[in-house]
């Protein structure tokens, strides 16, 4: 497994980061098997693992992801001390729904209560706002941040969903290692508007979420038949469709790290090994003409998914 710098930092991760959202949501598997894809994923040279406070079926289950997660490192043989684990804070789950919440209060709380599931002993090794609350400005979601930085317990800070001016303004405030965003076929939002040149450009590590155009934690198989071109390509070098998702994606950018989710061992084993295939640029360029980007379609998505989430 090849590693990559984290940011700006003398820390390197691996090219990979496993998401476990899909370990906690209501189609989640028995721990046992949770627990195993973890080792796996760790047996693999993987060593960052993408998490969230609310990774979890309702409120009365806050936090389980991150307990799973610190369960199996406790749990495993070999040696974790390179491990580190990017988790969220930002939304809450009142009955199963997702609804922001930025305020400083809530934001204070979830930090400690995160660095509790995480085992309490030592700071949270990335924590990112998940996403910004219109409620509430950058500065006054991110000061507790800040405060729990300063207390030694977070490590380092990323963003998740923000923009480029979102970021610039977070970066006054805080040092920031990493962004994160979708990023997938159906969805190169971040490919155009700036995010992605900006993380390459500032050297910050790109956590691409979704690489599968998965939508909390399943994978949007049924319009795989409309990637021709993908499907096409994967046949002539003997892959699967996924396979190839993550080559192209990779090819975007040498900062941009794939968060692939995984509910047993042989998925993640599936995601290590397409680091394997290699497209030239053609291929990448006969790719990204098959998925052209529709700026106003993805703009308008983006700000309609924005309304529903605030009118909650």
């Amino acid at each position: 497994m090849k590693m990559k710098q984290l940011g700006n930092t003398n820390v390197y991760i691996s090219e990979l980061s496993l998401g476990a959202m899909g370990l906690s949501l209501v189609s989640k598997p028995p721990e046992s098997q949770a627990i195993a894809t973890i080792h796996r994923a760790l047996d693999l040279g993987i060593n960052i693992i993408d998490t969230a406070d609310s990774y979890c079926i309702d409120e009365s289950d806050k936090h389980h992801n991150e307990r799973l997660i610190c369960k199996a490192l406790q749990q495993y043989n070999g040696d974790t001390s390179h491990v580190l684990v990017a988790t969220k804070g930002g939304y809450i789950r009142p009955k199963g729904e997702w609804v922001f919440n930025g305020s400083p209060e809530h934001l204070r709380k979830t930090i400690r209560e995160s660095f509790e599931a995480l085992g309490g002993e030592k700071p949270i090794d990335i924590w990112q706002h998940h996403r910004p609350d219109p409620n509430y400005t950058i500065e006054q979601s991110l000061t507790p941040v800040k405060e729990a930085v300063a207390a030694g317990i977070i490590r380092f800070v990323g963003l998740s969903n923000y923009s480029v001016e979102e970021i610039k303004r977070a970066r006054d405030l805080v040092e920031v290692v990493a962004v994160q965003h979708q990023l997938n076929p159906w969805y190169r939002h971040h490919e155009f508007d700036g995010v992605l040149n900006y993380a390459q450009q500032e050297k910050l590590t790109f956590l691409a979420s979704s690489p599968f155009g998965g939508i909390q934690g399943v994978r949007r198989t049924s319009a795989l038949e409309k990637l021709t071109v993908f499907t096409e390509i994967a046949e002539a070098k003997g892959i699967t469709v996924y396979s190839l998702m993550l080559a192209w994606l990779r090819s975007k950018s040498p900062v941009i790290v794939p968060i692939v989710g995984a509910s047993r061992p042989t998925n993640i084993e599936a995601s290590v090994n397409a680091l394997m295939v290699q497209l030239s640029p053609e291929e990448v360029n006969r790719l990204d003409r098959s998925v052209p980007f529709d700026h106003l379609k993805q703009k308008l998505r983006w700000v309609k998914k924005q309304l529903l989430q605030f009118v909650r």
